[in-house]
């Protein structure tokens, strides 16, 4: 009777315990929960603020429903490619083309509607100082071969995906920019393009960039010749052939969450010895050392089924030093990585990179004050481009503030079409005119 009377004292002492515990972890789960809304919460707040930013035009209905972006945006799926046809695509009449994310004219709603209008707060991607490479295929007849591109293998043309003017790849199609000169790639560069990717399943889609070494002229039958950069919807990897020491980088790879499709922006930087990769606002591949030097680079688009591989919207730029250094050494930077919507002051979320590092500097070194100059190229009427360039020389303030930068060290000025840096007959000239002036005051 003891004995029985001991075990029952026994058990619910244990239920008791383990009841407490039990009850203890739950209050931790709800505590966790209530936190992870609360976080939620304000990144939703803050992506509002910013996205009021970013894009301007947006209405306020449409701000206060951040989740009714999602039925509205595109179904990339039942997007209908256009082959074929007479005549030219009809030019951008945008006086300021933003390649590389939106010359073609379509609005940012439909750019970046798949990307859950979420600010990119460490996206530190920053292009180039000079173009040396633009195509944003506004003036390509469709049907016919990319005019400012050489062909390899396969089948490529120029087509028209939505509002889009695109280079289409077909038969595992290999094409390289069209240069002046061979080994066109500086010491330190930048490639922008905007990479499509279906929503059918079963469909596997990769962008392949070769790179080349020296004079290694694009033998495509030689692999040993080349350095592949695979770009998926899912990551990115990379490998270095060499004899007897292949190397091979992957990246976020089946890891990577975000497998949106649509229109995704890619973003490559090598400097010298480093290689990242960015697939929208997040950094997919990291490599310190490379161990080479990429010399001339070509594109691929393949998929294991039939579906859309295109590419729009293709840069080039070359490299150059970090932002305080060129303020320090000229007293002001110009950037070309600050891109707008067609005809419009909203900023482009591709343009937080710059932004994000000029505002890091300002914070950094609280003496700095700008005078922001927004500069346009030749196309369009003078007093059209004045008002244009003051009106995005405003909206770059506005984004400084919102990112923590006090109004009173920014001041602002549209000067047009009043100082170009180079020819406007050309796409690369345009390109370099337009573009944005941080000068230190």
């Amino acid at each position: 009777m003891k004995i029985r009377f001991l075990l029952i004292i026994t058990m619910l002492f244990t239920y008791n315990l383990s009841h407490g515990q039990l009850l203890k972890k739950l209050k931790k789960k709800a505590e966790q929960a209530a936190e992870r809304k609360l976080e939620e919460k304000v990144e939703k707040e803050t992506s509002r603020t910013m996205d009021s930013v970013l894009n301007p035009s947006k209405k306020t209905k449409k701000q206060e429903s951040p989740d009714s972006s999602e039925s509205e945006s595109e179904q990339p799926n039942k997007k209908v490619l256009v082959r074929g046809g007479s005549g030219n695509n009809p030019p951008s009449n945008e006086n300021e083309n933003t390649s590389p994310s939106n010359g073609d004219g379509s609005s940012q709603n439909e750019q970046t509607s798949n990307i859950n209008h979420q600010p990119w707060a460490k996206y530190n991607f920053v292009p180039g100082d000079h173009i040396i490479f633009e195509d944003d295929l506004t003036v390509e007849e469709s049907g016919e071969f990319p005019s400012r591109w050489d062909l390899f293998q396969g089948t490529a043309e120029n087509a028209s995906l939505g509002s889009n003017n695109i280079i289409n790849f077909e038969n595992r199609a290999i094409i390289t920019p069209l240069m002046d000169k061979d080994d066109y790639l500086p010491e330190a560069f930048t490639i922008e393009f905007d990479a499509y990717f279906e929503d059918v399943p079963g469909t596997w889609q990769s962008y392949r960039l070769r790179f080349w070494e020296g004079q290694h002229h694009l033998s495509v039958s030689r692999e040993e010749n080349y350095h592949p950069l695979h770009i998926q919807n899912n990551g990115a990897k990379f490998q270095i052939r060499a004899k007897g020491k292949d190397r091979k980088y992957n990246g976020e790879g089946d890891q990577f969450k975000e497998n949106i499709p649509g229109w995704r922006h890619v973003a490559i930087a090598f400097n010298k010895r480093t290689l990242k990769v960015f697939l929208d606002q997040h950094r997919v591949l990291n490599i310190p050392n490379l161990n080479l030097k990429p010399a001339i680079v070509s594109i691929e688009g393949y998929s294991y089924r039939d579906g859309i591989r295109a590419i729009k919207n293709i840069r080039i730029a070359e490299g150059g030093k970090k932002l305080y250094d060129r303020v320090m050494s000229e007293g002001k930077f110009v950037t070309r990585g600050i891109l707008f919507d067609v005809n419009k002051a909203s900023i482009k979320k591709e343009s937080m990179g710059v932004l994000n590092q000029v505002a890091k500097m300002m914070n950094q070194h609280a003496d700095m004050n700008f005078r922001i100059e927004g500069h346009t190229d030749g196309d369009g009427a003078n007093d059209y481009n004045l008002q244009l360039s003051q009106k995005r020389a405003d909206a770059v303030k506005a984004a400084l503030i919102s990112l923590g930068i006090d109004a009173s060290r920014l001041q602002t000025k549209g000067m047009g079409e009043t100082a170009p840096v180079a020819d406007n007959s050309t796409a690369e000239g345009k390109a370099n005119n337009r573009r944005v002036e941080f000068i230190k005051l």
